[in-house]
């Protein structure tokens, strides 16, 4: 049970002094001599006369027996008044010491329940809940590949959570972090290598020597650390953590699961793809320009799908632009997303049932929402700006729309405790915008979709049979 931070908690019966008559002592005894503070007690006139106006000499001699105090005077009261003084300045110093303990080691005591936070609480209320905040590392995440490839790059996150620290940065835990990450790689070359299919592994041995001896690898992210340059720490971790994820992809070649019978008949995606998006204003005005350039009547975004969290999803979808469902298509605007026209290609698309994979699980979940409150997370979350979601069908809302979709615009200011959006859980989250994120919050309503186009993953694209 945790100590309360009073210090009640002494009894005073705890201090006490055992004394009795005078006796003489022995051959054995020792004396000693000390000086109290002495106050007039209630009993004694304030105006009588002492030997010493502030102390008085107490003589205590001691043999085989208890203590013994010789005092000129009646020496009880004032004993018992400077041990009850000393008692208290103990019990204040104790009392602060257990107050910084607790403070500086808030670690609950056995049995202070209180001090325990549920696992939904902890993922609401904690700031430190480490959810991706960007695409790039939501897709990286993501990525189903060797458990060796996974403990470097994990290693290698953390430095981004130290990077963020102000002032004196933990240089010598980012050194740890980056030597870990290398030993791994170093050790485990053959296993890493042979995780991928034999014809791309020439491919991997490149990759692979580009991230222990490359201008970005592993060794040059080190000799940065122990310059204690933080801006040319953050520039070389980014390089080395696309390299983390070029080798991880070579290892992800397909599904890592196999779907549902029932949803055979449906497109999906086995890995990653491209889809690039030209929007144009419908007002006829212009986007701002990009760096020392002119302002542009049209603007690229290019987003990432991910089939190895929602296959189904991210299938349809790469179909739908294939088909040229999105050609043409009104964007619509809220305060926290981009619609597509409700209205565009209803004809087109499959009614996709809700897909969501948690994080730590195989593989997605159907037509089921997840309880954030309970602790879930998705692999793929919403609480991300420029996440590529699917909108919910009209009919039921464990379907995704056919054809619908949205650009999430998060903004922290409008997200729960813990920095999660209100919605997360609740949506087919199957992409992100990884180029011209700076384009989305230029789109007004009335802007248009002139074109979209699968640019890389058609090959991972895999149509139903046809009945």
């Amino acid at each position: 049970m945790a100590f309360p931070l009073s210090a009640s908690i002494f009894s005073p019966n705890k201090l006490s002094l055992n004394l009795s008559s005078t006796r003489k002592s022995t051959s054995s005894s020792f004396t000693t001599h000390f000086a109290l503070p002495y106050n007039p007690t209630p009993q004694e006139p304030a105006s009588a006369k002492h030997v010493s106006p502030e102390f008085k000499c107490i003589s205590a001699t001691k043999d085989d027996g208890p203590m013994e105090l010789v005092n000129g005077f009646n020496y009880d009261s004032n004993l018992e008044t400077w041990l009850e003084l000393g008692r208290k300045q103990f019990e204040r110093a104790i009392a602060a010491s257990i107050i910084f303990l607790q403070l500086t080691c808030p670690v609950p005591w056995t049995g202070y329940e209180s001090g325990l936070i549920p696992p939904a609480e902890a993922v609401l209320y904690s700031p430190e809940t480490k959810i991706p905040r960007t695409g790039e590392l939501a897709l990286r995440r993501a990525i189903p590949a060797n458990a060796n490839m996974k403990a470097i790059q994990d290693s290698l996150e953390d430095i981004s959570y130290l990077l963020r620290i102000p002032q004196r940065k933990p240089y010598g835990t980012m050194e740890g972090n980056v030597k870990k990450s290398l030993k791994i790689a170093v050790d485990e070359k053959e296993s890493i290598l042979s995780s991928m299919p034999a014809e791309l592994r020439e491919e991997g041995s490149v990759l692979y020597a580009s991230l222990i001896d490359g201008k970005d690898g592993l060794k040059s992210l080190l000799e940065s650390i122990k310059d204690k340059d933080a801006d040319k720490v953050s520039v070389g971790l980014a390089s080395t953590l696309d390299t983390v994820g070029q080798l991880e992809l070579l290892q992800a070649p397909g599904l890592q699961f196999l779907l549902p019978e029932q949803y055979l008949n449906y497109p999906r995606l086995t890995g990653r793809a491209v889809v690039e998006f030209a929007i144009e204003k419908g007002d006829g005005s212009t986007f701002s320009p990009e760096a020392a350039g002119q302002p542009r009547n049209t603007a690229i975004i290019q987003v990432v799908l991910d089939g190895y969290s929602a296959p189904l999803t991210a299938g349809n979808f790469a179909k739908l632009v294939i088909d040229g469902a999105y050609d043409g298509v009104k964007l619509n605007c809220t305060d926290q997303a981009i619609l597509s026209d409700a209205g565009a290609g209803k004809d087109k698309g499959y009614s996709v049932p809700l897909e969501i994979k948690p994080s730590g699980q195989f593989e997605p979940l159907y037509k089921t929402t997840l309880s954030v409150q309970d602790g879930e997370l998705p692999v793929l979350p919403l609480s991300v700006y420029g996440a590529v979601v699917m909108a919910h069908s009209e009919v039921s809302e464990e379907y995704s729309s056919p054809n619908q979709f949205f650009f999430y615009l998060y903004d922290k200011r409008n997200a729960g405790l813990g920095g999660l959006s209100f919605d997360e859980g609740q949506f087919s989250v199957f992409g992100y915008t990884t180029s011209g994120r700076d384009i989305l919050s230029q789109i007004k309503t009335g802007d248009i979709i002139r074109s979209a186009k699968l640019v890389d993953g058609q090959d991972r694209l895999v149509m139903p049979k046809e009945s």
